[in-house]
């Protein structure tokens, strides 16, 4: 055997365990989402988790610490659909909505991402909203959530200023605050599981409301954001 082959054996033998801890995390982090949705906050530990992930604790602290740290994880990962180390405003579906022809478009790929980011850590981040409240642990990871809320809200509100004037009456910051208003989890989680909407229901809402709330009135209608689905399937 070569140097070169033990190199060969070393580097395969570090891909297997990278891959395995990969797949170890996702496993701990879709039994947290799941008893974090299911049992809130205080009533989820990181015993429990482990149990239902088929792991030890020490591995659950090993991978991620704290039963926070697992929780902000697990909200990570629910906004942007994957593990992948990607902000969400550095993905694909950005550039796909900064070439959108008109605001129309724009706020049919946006709606077409907000929606299933939604379905997928509304309830995460409730959870971690309602406990930061009385658990300091929780506090810091709330004030980042709602701060990403508003840096997202910003980049749509001015994306879409590029692409059209808003409302006259409009300052920036309102735009943005009533952005951030409608991309709140609470407006999501009430309007589809305590009045049953659907997930296109919703979509279809959100970008409706964007444009009548920071555009002008025009004549024609907005674009469903369901024509805008084959383009940004890939990206969420």
């Amino acid at each position: 055997m070569t140097a070169n082959d033990g190199g060969a054996r070393r580097s395969y033998r570090s891909t297997v365990r990278e891959e395995q801890a990969r797949r170890t995390r996702r496993r701990i982090l879709d039994a947290a989402r799941e008893a974090f949705v299911a049992r809130g906050y205080a009533g989820t530990t990181v015993r429990a988790i482990a149990a239902a992930a088929g792991v030890s604790v020490p591995a659950v602290e090993l991978l991620f610490g704290t039963k926070a740290a697992v929780l902000k994880a697990a909200i990570d990962v629910a906004i942007v659909g994957d593990d992948e180390p990607v902000p969400v405003l550095d993905r694909a579906w950005t550039e796909v909505a900064r070439r959108a022809p008109g605001a129309e478009e724009l706020l049919a790929v946006v709606a077409g991402v907000l929606a299933p980011a939604q379905a997928r850590s509304a309830g995460l981040v409730l959870a971690a909203l309602e406990a930061s409240v009385t658990d300091p642990d929780l506090a810091v990871l709330s004030e980042q959530l709602v701060s990403q809320r508003e840096t997202t809200a910003g980049w749509i509100v001015d994306t879409l200023a590029a692409k059209a004037p808003l409302r006259p009456e409009l300052s920036r910051q309102r735009a943005v605050e009533t952005v951030w208003l409608l991309m709140d989890p609470a407006v999501f989680v009430r309007l589809t599981r305590h009045r049953r909407w659907g997930l296109e229901g919703y979509q279809d809402w959100i970008a409706r409301s964007l444009r009548n709330l920071l555009l002008p009135d025009a004549p024609h209608p907005v674009i469903p954001p369901h024509r805008a689905r084959a383009t940004t399937k890939e990206t969420t």
